[in-house]
């Protein structure tokens, strides 16, 4: 709803994860998509990460590589930026954005795009493991 309390059109963009990973050990990261550059805001609320059981005490935490903002300046990569500490020792589903009216949509400004990872902690990355699902973004 725009501001004068007419809808907006447009498109939101999403980024199709993998459907699997790869064996890893602790702490492996796992690419699961990379956002195009410029000013791009992640809609976690509308966003979906489905998961198989990856194991006992496994957790997962989601975040960003480093990156080069608009202005030329680095930025540091926040492995759990995004989520921290979701479990998946069984298999289930999460909508990635921690705590409620704070972390609903993040909003990136990169010269060449901000790669997003999951990282799986306290375990290795079991060989049948799967993550799935999709990440929606706006692009200003």
């Amino acid at each position: 709803i725009g501001a004068a309390g007419g809808y907006l059109g447009g498109k939101l963009p999403f980024g199709d994860m993998f459907k699997g990973v790869n064996p890893a050990d602790a702490t492996s990261t796992a690419t699961l998509v990379k956002l195009p550059a410029g000013k791009v805001r992640l809609m976690n609320r509308l966003s979906y990460i489905g998961f198989s059981a990856l194991g006992a005490s496994r957790t997962l935490d989601l975040g960003w590589q480093a990156y080069t903002d608009d202005n030329g300046d680095a930025v540091a990569a926040d492995p759990n930026g995004l989520d921290d500490g979701v479990d998946v020792s069984s298999a289930g589903s999460v909508i990635p954005g921690g705590t409620v009216g704070t972390h609903e949509t993040k909003l990136f400004e990169s010269q060449a795009g901000v790669v997003i990872d999951a990282q799986i902690n306290d375990g290795t990355i079991p060989a049948a493991a799967t993550l799935m699902g999709h990440l929606v973004y706006v692009v200003d």
